[in-house]
């Protein structure tokens, strides 16, 4: 029990800037197992998040409190997953091959893709969680609470599938890049699909297939594109699939 708290513990300290015991030891090694518990640290992001839309909804129009949620979830991960999805927007809309794509996408410039890419997609969530928030706030709540770790599942889906496209050490994602064993893929999809329980079955199970349907796209694209995936594409398939389930939620909730 306690390398498995110990490996929820080196998720939490690389995938966010949360702060961690002193006790816990950050290993290469470790860092691939502590995969495993990515969407359960999408819980805390979700958390936070909800927490912090829920008090500022009591003082504030619901636009501006969702605004402080989608900040407040930005500061805790540092934009970690914005990050990759602005680098693979650039790397696959400006590099022609393989070696291009990887070159762009880890150069730590923002080019016209990735700039355009970020500005839609949190333009995108920002008016989903709104209109979402327009009667109720549970909505919203439930939305941030589901999202985060059902993306984050969908993220780690990649790794269980494809190859570590890079041959170098040098990216930060490097010692993460490992196939998750099958108890490894169950604890990341217990986490993942737990919080569909605050849904109904038709909510439920309609996010579940939109991002089951971000991560076949995901794969086939990096998979044709890369031979495989990087961090950034992690990042890139997190954001489109919290994105993806936002606008599930709101044409359900709408259509009902």
């Amino acid at each position: 029990m306690r390398t498995q708290i110990e490996l929820f513990f080196i998720a939490l300290g690389f995938f966010t800037r949360l702060p961690v015991p002193g006790w816990v030891e950050f290993a290469p090694e470790k860092l691939g197992q502590a995969a495993r518990f990515l969407p359960w640290v999408g819980w805390i992001v979700g958390l936070i998040s909800a927490l912090v839309y829920g008090l500022a909804v009591q003082v504030l129009p619901v636009d501006l409190a969702v605004v402080l949620a989608m900040a407040a979830g930005i500061r805790t991960t540092g934009a970690f997953h914005e990050d990759g999805w602005a680098d693979t927007c650039d790397g696959l809309g400006g590099g022609w091959n393989r070696a291009q794509i990887l070159a762009i996408m880890k150069d730590s410039r923002i080019g016209s893709y990735g700039t355009i890419g970020l500005v839609l997609m949190l333009l995108a969530k920002y008016l989903a969680l709104v209109d979402l928030g327009a009667e109720q706030d549970y909505p919203v709540i439930a939305a941030l609470l589901v999202a985060h770790p059902l993306s984050r599942l969908t993220a780690v889906s990649l790794m269980a599938v494809l190859d570590y496209a890079r041959s170098d050490d040098s990216a930060k994602s490097a010692t993460v890049a490992r196939r998750p064993t099958l108890a490894e893929l169950g604890i990341a999809t217990l986490g993942g699909i737990l919080p569909l329980l605050l849904l109904n079955p038709v909510e439920a199970f309609l996010v579940l297939v939109l991002a089951a349907v971000v991560g076949v796209l995901a794969m086939r694209t990096f998979a044709l594109r890369l031979g495989g995936y990087t961090g950034d594409c992690l990042g890139a398939t997190q954001q489109v699939a919290e994105m993806i389930i936002y606008l599930g939620l709101l044409g359900a909730w709408n259509f009902t």
